[in-house]
């Protein structure tokens, strides 16, 4: 049998996939990231969450090769491609008797910046697409968003925004979370933020923050609209930071990976940049930890279409 089991494990969260010739047979996830394990720790939730399936080599990515995960695996350096990614694992032995083999993260001395899990999901969605591994600029929306550069079939260049914590953070914690329990969707409070964010100049949104508070004060902006205005605020903040570096092409369309209703915020407030946006592509991880299984021979990469026609690394 040509499979493995794909583990994308993140801080929140922990998705599994059963993978044959580099296909979805079967999908499963729990609330279970390295902040919130069940009682027994990894290896319970691994035994759970695969409970069933065939003894498969086993891969993963995210948080749990990170310094609180299973296993620490240091990060890879920029530039990197699929294949360094298969050659550089890390590995723990689960109580079953089974190596989980782990994805290593990106480091950019640049920033300095880290990733993981996030380069899983580029290489998936770059099989999935091979014509953008010579060149493309991508967004990955999240608690801590990632824009990406690609060039030649690897990744260049990247940097994190935590738009999503700040987000959280303001929506829980600060005055502007005050009076607005009763949060309703609403289009034109978040594009009202967005090009709020736009026009700040190099003051950026941080300069603009305050003004959720006093137009709800002036009775310019309803209390249930506020989460809307303020997401809008710090989203548009994030594309109008990320395009003033000048680090990241944005002449082509911008390539999209994440969550689609979080996705389709981007995509809107990328409107009101000119900016255009693809498709998000779905289930990237799963595909991105197959290539990289291929490539650490895990598996046999001939007997898989996906495999087929991506650029070599």
């Amino acid at each position: 049998m040509n499979g493995v089991i794909a583990l994308d494990w993140g801080t929140t969260s922990l998705r599994a996939y059963w993978l044959e010739a580099g296909n979805i047979r079967e999908s499963r996830a729990h609330p279970w990231g390295i902040r919130q394990l069940p009682e027994g720790g990894f290896n319970v939730a691994l035994a759970d969450i695969t409970a069933g399936w065939p003894r498969l080599p086993r891969l993963a990515c995210g948080m749990v090769g990170s310094r609180q995960g299973w296993r620490e695996v240091p990060y890879l350096e920029l530039p990197a491609t699929t294949a360094q990614f298969g050659r550089n694992l890390g590995s723990v032995r689960a109580d079953d008797g089974l190596d989980v083999h782990i994805v290593c993260g990106l480091r950019n001395p640049r920033g300095p910046d880290v990733m993981r899990g996030e380069e899983t999901q580029l290489m998936g969605a770059l099989s999935r697409q091979p014509s953008l591994a010579a060149q493309s600029t991508w967004m990955l929306p999240g608690t801590h968003s990632k824009w990406v550069s690609v060039r030649d079939g690897a990744v260049t260049d990247f940097c994190t925004l935590m738009t999503g914590e700040l987000f959280a953070l303001l929506q829980q914690h600060s005055i502007l979370a005050a009076n607005n329990a009763g949060a309703v969707a609403d289009p034109d409070a978040f594009a009202r933020g967005v090009i709020a964010a736009r026009e700040s100049g190099a003051a950026g949104a941080l300069s603009r923050l305050f003004s959720a508070r006093a137009l709800l004060l002036d009775g310019a902006l309803p209390a249930s609209s506020v989460p809307d205005y303020l997401s809008g605020l710090l989203i548009g903040e994030e594309l109008r930071s990320a395009l003033a570096t000048g680090r990241f092409d944005h002449d082509n369309p911008l390539q999209l990976i994440g969550d689609a209703a979080l996705c389709a915020r981007y995509r809107s407030a990328a409107s009101h940049f000119a900016l255009e946006v693809s498709e998000s592509v779905i289930d990237a991880a799963a595909y991105g930890l197959w290539q990289i299984a291929c490539y650490a021979q895990l598996v046999d990469a001939g007997s898989s279409d996906v495999f087929k026609g991506v650029p070599s690394c």
